[in-house]
């Protein structure tokens, strides 16, 4: 998918903490330019890529709060791969060493034995200065990081992993779908997963006015594709449902606030708010949300749009788990 190598090396923003973990790439432009994925390895299920699909050899770095990271964490889930991947995840909150695996026994990943992502992605490559980011596919053994690269992590999971699925795991990424999935979930990444984002860091009035336009412009028309079909694609869940739930689901709490995403709430479009609470109470997705660190990193990490650190109470969230009426 075309997602993963949209990017820029344009010049930086750093944040109040100067480091490397909280720069935030800017256009000349002031628009918001997401940094490349460093580790672009590939497990496959015939090794052809050099690593070949083992169970219990790989381990799925993640945060709760992330939407990219969620993702993973989802798509694991839904296929029944909790035995075959571990999962290891980090502190919401940063440091300026970054993602810190500070909610463990003494602070350490009990399978990696590192306090920080970071020092899987230094003994990677020792001269790596980027952002850590999650999700990230560990190895194990090695400790060393295979991919950090988030739209084909879940692509492979679906695809390289089938003989590890759990016996009627949905098939996320359906061959006789793969070109619609992409084109829509393309849509979907430049305008609203990526869109709140470059609302969010803009750093001028006309990039900030031009991604919300595009945001809100995708949004309805999201409204009108999803009113007469209860999934994207029709009546089959698919990768392209996951990417967009881990955005929708984070909107109201974070995103109409925090990044200014404001023409409106997702509770105030009746059929995404709808088609969102369908998700979320679909099993296997709603169990991995957790608003309060979604909160928490937003609000307390983000230290140049929100100085004081100060984390709102609301949005109420009961609403989650109303009925849809989509079935």
């Amino acid at each position: 998918m075309p997602e993963s190598t949209a990017q820029s090396t344009q010049t930086t923003s750093p944040s109040s903490s100067g480091t490397a973990q909280f720069r935030r790439e800017t256009s000349a432009k002031g628009e918001f330019v997401r940094q490349a994925n460093r580790f672009t390895e590939r497990i496959t299920a015939d090794g052809s890529s050099g690593r070949k699909v083992e169970p219990g050899r790989y381990r799925l770095i993640w945060s709760r709060a992330c939407p990219w990271a969620h993702r993973a964490a989802i798509v694991r889930r839904l296929l029944g791969l909790e035995d075959v991947i571990s999962l290891g995840t980090v502190d919401p909150i940063r440091d300026e060493r970054g993602w810190r695996f500070s909610l463990d026994p003494d602070g350490r990943d009990p399978v990696l034995g590192v306090e920080f992502l970071s020092e899987s992605y230094l003994a990677t490559d020792p001269g790596y200065e980027g952002r850590v980011t999650v999700p990230s596919l560990v190895d194990e053994r090695s400790g060393l990081v295979v991919t950090n690269d988030y739209p084909r992590i879940t692509l492979d999971l679906s695809t390289e992993w089938k003989a590890f699925h759990k016996p009627g795991a949905p098939d996320l990424y359906p061959e006789d779908l793969r070109a619609e999935i992409d084109e829509v979930a393309d849509l979907i990444f430049h305008d609203v997963n990526n869109g709140v984002y470059k609302c969010g860091f803009a750093t001028t009035q006309d990039a900030y006015e031009s991604a919300y336009d595009a945001l809100f412009a995708r949004l309805d028309w999201l409204e009108d594709r999803l009113r007469g079909q209860r999934y994207l694609l029709g009546d089959r869940l698919t990768e392209a449902d996951v990417r967009l739930f881990t955005t929708l689901v984070r909107f109201d709490a974070v995103y109409h606030g925090h990044f200014k995403c404001n023409r409106n709430k997702i509770t105030e479009m009746p059929v995404l708010w709808a088609y969102a609470r369908d998700l979320f109470q679909t099993p296997g997705i709603g169990e991995t949300v957790d608003f309060d660190q979604i909160k928490r990193h937003y609000y307390g990490t983000h230290h140049m749009i929100n100085p004081t650190g100060v984390v709102p109470k609301g949005p109420d969230t009961s609403g989650w788990t109303t009925p849809h009426g989509r079935g």
